[in-house]
């Protein structure tokens, strides 16, 4: 079964054609379908259209959030419900191409568990182009999960990756980088992308301000969510070493000057004696910081396993002992 998620945000207008065009490519290559709809709180007729759609096309299915709580809820809320043991997401505002789902099934298929699109033609404004372009770099750069189009709505995922992703805030853009760092492996296709027909972007100058934000929070988490004090601990010592350097030597210029007949060091009178003060007090706080991060971590060790399986032989603890491998 393949499941197609896809958030609806104030997007009446374009959820018929999505879902007739849908049916078309699931009935050319004999998908079973299982289509979810997650209304993200929209301000208009999305839902009522969504429960007429429903009864229409028997496959696709609603859920409706309370309120908007963003994208990334909306998919998580989705990915609980999914049936399929390959899953989809695409935007519901037309701009992504249902024909092109074959194609990142395709790619699953040849042995990759993420598989996002890449927009190499945009139909969009160049302000909204040229900085996303920009953003897209600066991940590929901080992760080194090599993709063009990061935030692109349409990828492609096998089940197993969703159940150990987890999404909250502004998170669902970076659900590769999440899956990469687990040890999936991810790939990249080119698609075709539309000029918008109905509505408006939902997206504004905030998102790449909290995109920002959000990468920052990845790079720290990817990286060091297990031991943050690898990097707390690191800067800190960096910090402290550096003010404690700088006072030694100020030190020792303020004793030369005192048994020679040099002029008095006054080191109150420079600006470096209070640079290294201010390195040594930080330093202190960044490796007392990295030990209550580990503290956090330690305590919710449990509610997330820091490994990826993807294979046993053995189906259980009792074959092992069955073997005399106990």
């Amino acid at each position: 079964m393949l499941s197609i998620v896809i958030p609806v945000f104030n997007e009446q207008d374009s959820l018929e054609e999505l879902l007739t065009r849908i049916e078309q490519v699931a009935f050319q290559h004999g998908y079973e379908l299982d289509v979810l709809l997650i209304d993200d709180g929209s301000s208009d007729n999305s839902w009522a259209k969504i429960e007429q759609l429903s009864q229409r096309f028997t496959w696709a299915r609603g859920i409706r959030l309370r309120r908007n709580f963003g994208k990334a809820a909306a998919l998580a809320a989705a990915f609980e419900r999914a049936q399929g043991t390959r899953v989809i997401t695409m935007d519901a505002d037309l701009q992504d191409d249902p024909r092109e789902i074959p194609n990142l099934l395709a790619k699953l298929e040849s042995g990759f568990d993420v598989v996002s699109g890449w927009k190499k033609v945009r139909h969009d404004p160049w302000h909204k182009v040229f900085p996303s372009r920009v953003f897209n770099s600066l991940i590929s750069w901080l992760t080194n999960v090599q993709l063009h189009d990061h935030n692109c709505g349409l990828k492609g995922y096998r089940r197993e990756v969703l159940n150990e992703v987890l999404l909250y805030g502004e998170m669902h853009r970076f659900i590769p980088v999440l899956a990469a760092s687990r040890g999936f492996r991810v790939s990249e296709i080119v698609i075709e992308h539309h000029a918008r027909k109905h509505g408006k972007s939902k997206y504004g100058v905030e998102r790449f301000i909290k995109g920002f934000l959000d990468l920052m929070t990845v790079y720290f988490l990817t990286g060091y969510g297990n031991r943050p004090q690898h990097l707390l601990g690191t800067a800190g010592l960096g910090s402290f070493l550096a003010g404690g350097l700088g006072l030694f030597f100020l030190s020792i210029m303020w004793v030369v000057s005192r048994l020679t007949s040099m002029d008095d060091v006054n080191l109150h009178e420079r600006a470096i004696f209070y640079f290294c003060i201010v390195a040594l007090l930080l330093g202190v706080q960044l490796v007392s910081l990295g030990f209550l991060a580990e503290l956090i971590t330690a305590q919710n060790r449990p509610t997330r396993k820091p490994f990826s399986i993807v294979a046993d032989t053995k189906a259980s603890g009792g074959d092992l002992q069955k073997d005399g491998l106990n």
